[in-house]
Order: structure tokens, then sequence, then C-alpha cells
């Protein structure tokens, strides 16, 4: 008897718990590349590619150590195109004793799994995802009690538990944070490090052949991949990030310049949130570059809370919450996405740039996210599943589990707090700052009112007005309060007459 043992797209890791106890005489390892997997949202080409060929090589890798791999391809004639259903029929190929799965990264396919054992008749064993720095069960643990959940928190237990950046009890520096050092512009004649470029191989061009079939109208462009699909390569590709961009990582990691769509990030996501990476040893390559004398204290404190706090509390909250977390709207936003998300057509050129580089490259960093398409989100009041759909299709390293919490909480504040403790509104001052896409814009940050003023000022204010009553009693809302409360009457009116024209014709 035959023990079935699942690997999902995003569960390439070797050190996989479901693959712990493998037994390479008998068990039979199941990949499956399923239609429903790319299309319950239109995931962006790239995306789809990545993990397909990524898939490929892991199953290779697998069968080179003597593994039975069935591999189950996306054009297969009895592909029955989804999880369950391609279970069912390989549970018809072999004498199955039991499935072992790892947990899944998504509450959808969570619950598909839960419902296995009783629909097959056969033991399911769905095991703890351990590549993750924190349990679901843990996390649960910290959580119960607190009236707020505060991912700087979560940080300074998990900086405890594992030690690092720690001089005994107390934090390296003397501080746990060194995000005020973090928010410099960048210079124009800094010249930024090119992104590692992984030329596709036969599988991956294969592969490319076939989504271009499948999917045609899916959003993206595949001209320009060139990712890894390989541990090797993203281990190459982190190895470059320790050595030419961590250093300068710090400084810049809230700057935008056009035409630089990678500036200083590590550009990693993928690569973690599909098993390739693991998070361990991502913020080890960190912690030695700091050991050495590479890379300063602030830039590697900022790289590590990245994922050490912000993914590991995001996975936390996510489970903890779902599925009801996703159905909350506390500001009420129903204001459908508007085209221009799909087609790059618009005249504010920080949305243009940050659209444009997204359909290149399924990648925008953490700023272009949060404070261009997300602040406009928030400010414009786009209904939050449309925004979150949005986020989920255009993004490599998209998963459910990391984008719902980060788009609905911290970009939209859909969720009321939970996640973050004020929305995260800025006028377009904050985007002159961090940005040059001000320079080449037909509107002017410094206009205010008017014919040329930014959108994203008027905005602003009217977004302050209209959810007034939800926000003005939060305390870190009230400075603007403060100052909206000064403003003439005729102002604010002008103000409002100016946003809602603006916004109808978003429609």
């Amino acid at each position: 008897m035959t023990t079935l043992r699942l690997v999902l797209g995003d569960q390439l890791s070797r050190s996989l718990s479901a693959l712990s106890d493998l037994d390479i005489a008998d068990d039979v390892v199941l990949m499956v590349e399923v239609r429903e997997e790319a299309t319950y949202v239109p995931h962006h080409q790239q995306k789809i590619v990545l993990v397909l060929s990524a898939m490929r090589h892991f199953a290779i890798a697998l069968r080179a150590e003597g593994v039975r791999v069935d591999y189950v391809a996306l054009d297969d004639p009895e592909n029955r195109g989804s999880f369950t259903d391609e279970l069912a029929r390989a549970l018809d190929r072999y004498p199955v004793k039991r499935v072992v799965v790892t947990e899944p990264g998504e509450w959808r396919v969570w619950e598909a799994m839960r419902g296995w054992e009783a629909r097959f008749g056969i033991p399911v064993e769905i095991r703890e995802d351990r590549r993750f720095l924190c349990s679901r069960e843990s996390f649960a643990t910290w959580a119960e009690g607190r009236k707020t959940l505060r991912m700087e928190f979560f940080y300074r237990e998990m900086r405890r538990r594992t030690g690092w950046l720690m001089a005994g009890n107390d934090p390296l520096g003397g501080r746990w944070n060194f995000d005020v050092e973090n928010r410099k512009s960048l210079p124009p004649d800094l010249k930024v490090p090119p992104r590692p470029v992984f030329a596709p191989d036969a599988v991956t061009r294969e592969v490319m052949v076939r989504v271009a079939e499948h999917f045609p109208d899916h959003f993206g462009e595949l001209e320009s991949f060139g990712w890894g699909v390989t541990r090797e390569a993203a281990l190459d590709a982190l190895n470059h990030f320790a050595e030419a961009c961590l250093p300068r990582f710090g400084d810049y990691q809230d700057a935008m310049r056009s035409g630089e769509d990678f500036v200083f990030h590590a550009v990693l996501s993928p690569y973690l949130n599909m098993g390739l990476l693991e998070p361990r040893e991502v913020c080890a390559a960190a912690l030695q570059a700091l050991e050495e004398g590479r890379a300063p204290l602030a830039a590697v404190e900022g790289f590590v809370r990245q994922i050490l706090g912000w993914r590991e509390f995001v996975r936390g909250l996510y489970w903890l919450r779902m599925p009801s977390y996703a159905e909350s709207n506390f500001l009420g936003a129903n204001r459908p996405l508007p085209e221009f998300f799909w087609t790059a057509k618009t005249d504010l050129r920080c949305l243009r740039e940050t659209i444009e580089a997204t359909r290149r490259n399924a990648y925008a960093h953490h700023i272009q996210r949060l404070m261009i398409t997300g602040n406009f989100a928030l400010l414009a009041g786009l209904a939050p599943a449309e925004v979150e759909a949005w986020y989920l299709v255009v993004y490599a390293d998209a998963f459910e589990w990391v984008e719902l919490p980060n788009t609905h909480g911290m970009a939209l504040h859909a969720d009321g707090g939970v996640l973050g403790s004020k929305p995260y509104a800025a006028s377009g001052a904050y985007i002159d700052r961090m940005s040059d896409y001000c320079s080449g814009c037909v509107y002017s940050p410094k206009i205010k009112l008017g014919e040329g003023a930014c959108p994203f000022n008027y905005l602003y204010w009217h977004f302050l007005s209209v959810n007034a009553r939800r926000l003005e009693g939060n305390p870190r809302m009230a400075m603007p309060y403060r100052t909206l409360a000064r403003m003439a009457p005729e102002r604010r009116a002008a103000i409002d007459r100016q946003a809602r024209r603006f916004l109808d014709c978003l429609e």
C-alpha cells in the first residue's frame, strides 16, 4: 500500500513536512497543474508561468533523487481542473493507504482539504507548515486576550524567541526599530544595481507557450519574464541582494524612481512564498552581512522586520480571523475599480508608472503598493473586494494569506484597525518627497485645489471629511482632523466639489 503525498505550487521546499518521512520505495508524490488555481482570479501571466515552471523543475529535482512523481500537466486531456478532482483520479490509479499533505496557504483550499477524508473514505493527514517561523497555534496563543494586535509587539516577541538582533534581553543598538532612518529619497545620481534576470530555459519556454495559449486574456506580458524557477536561482537572487542591495536597502526602501522598478529591494518574496527560499535562511543571510560588516544595522533590522515581523504577523492574523476577516468594510467603500488599474491609461504619473511596471514584472515594491495604488484606492473609496482581487491577480508573490491582510487591513483600513492602528492616507506631498514621479506629471503636488491640483491633495481632505464619524476619534488621526477643523467652510466645500467631480469621472 502506498502513501500519496500531495505537493502544491507554493510548497516547493524539500523540507516540506509532507515530504519529511518520504519512503522512496513505496510513496508517490502527486503534483497537479489545475485550471481552477489559475482562474479563481485571472492571475498575471508571469505568475502562472513562474508557479508552473517552478513546479516542473521541483518535480525534476525529486525524480533525480529517485522519487516517484505523478505529475499532471495543465493540458493533460484527463486533467479535471481542481485539486479535489485530481486527487480522486490519483486514488483510482494507486492502492493508497493514506494521503499526506501540508496545510495550505489559502482558506478555500484548507476547507477543501478538510473534507477529503470524509469524501474519499481514506485517512488524510494535514501537517503543520513548519517553514514559517511562527506556527498558527503559536500566533493564536500570543494573540489570546489582547485587545489589539500590533505587529510591533509581535515582532519584539519574535526577536526574543529567535535571539536575532538581540544583545542579551535588549535589542541590538538599543532600539527595536530603525524605521525613522529608512525613509530617504533616492539621490538622482545614485546608481541602482540591476535585478538578476534568469533567462527562460526549455522547460520555462514550454510553459510560456502553454500559458499564452490557455490564458491569452490575463493581465500582464510574458516578453520580460526573468524570474528564477529553481532553488539554485532563488539562492543566487538572495546572494545578489545580500551583496549588492542590502547595504542601501534601509536608506532607500521607501524611495521610488521612474524607470527603476526594483531600486534596492530584495525581490525575494515570490521565492519565499512559493517555498524556493525559506525565511530562516533569508534572515540568516542578512544577519551574516551585519556580522561581517557588509551591511549596517538599520538596513538589516528593516529587512528582518519585514520577514520576522510583517510576514509572520499577517499570516497569523489571516488564519486567526478568517473567513470573516475578508467580509469587513469598516469605511463603507463601494466605488468600482477604475479601468486604468488594468490599462495604466491615467494622467496621474505615479499610478501610471506603478501599474505599467506591475504589468511588465508582476511586481511592485511595498511602497508602490501601499502609498501609490493602495493610497489611491483608500482615498477614492474603492470597494475592498475589487481592490483585493486586483492585488491577487497582478503580483507574482500574491497568495491570499499574505495579500489579503496587507491589502484589506494595511492599505484599505477595511478591517477598522485590526492590522494597522490608522489608515495609511497621504497627499501628493508624500509622493513628491519619496519619488520623482511628480516632476513629469500634468498635476502638481504643490497645487492643493483648482486647475492643475494633484488629485491626491484634495482626495486626502475629502477622505477625512467623509470618514470623520469613523476616524476622528482615532488618536493617531488627531492632527489632520484638527487641521481640517480649522479649514474655512468655503474651502472645505470647494475641496469636496472637486473631489466628487474627479471621483464621478472614475465611473
